[in-house]
């Protein structure tokens, strides 16, 4: 993968997750589009599993299958990475470095949802009192 490609992976794993919470799937989209009588955009187009290779799913079950590493009053702080040689081994990853990219984008991902359910559950409780 070339950095252009990476980056476009990487995108469409972004709209993949946004429609998932949106519960945007593939056939609603194309059932919208009918309904409002518009040709579907390429680019608007949900993303399904079977649209990214093997190693975004290898990576998306590394990364289910890695510890967490949570703290009190903190929150979620990532993944605990000591077994990822193992797995990777396992796995077959070849490109390590698209792989540890797609983690590292999991994980981040992951932090960032984390500390705004903290957020939330903090502005709630600040409500309460």
């Amino acid at each position: 993968f070339v950095q252009k490609e990476k980056e476009e992976l990487l995108n469409r794993l972004d709209r993949y997750f946004k429609n998932s919470e949106s519960k945007m799937t593939r056939e609603r989209y194309f059932k919208m589009c009918e309904q409002l009588g518009q040709e579907p955009k390429e680019d608007e187009i949900p993303p399904d599993w079977e649209d990214f290779p093997t190693i975004v799913v290898q990576a998306m079950n590394t990364f289910a299958v890695l510890g967490d590493k949570i703290v009190a009053d903190i929150g979620y702080l990532g993944k605990d990475y000591s077994l990822l040689p193992y797995l990777m081994e396992h796995h077959g990853i070849d490109d390590t470095e698209l792989f540890i990219e797609i983690l590292t984008y999991l994980e981040s991902r992951a932090i960032n949802q984390s500390q705004e359910q903290l957020k939330r559950e903090r502005e709630k409780l600040k409500r309460k009192h």
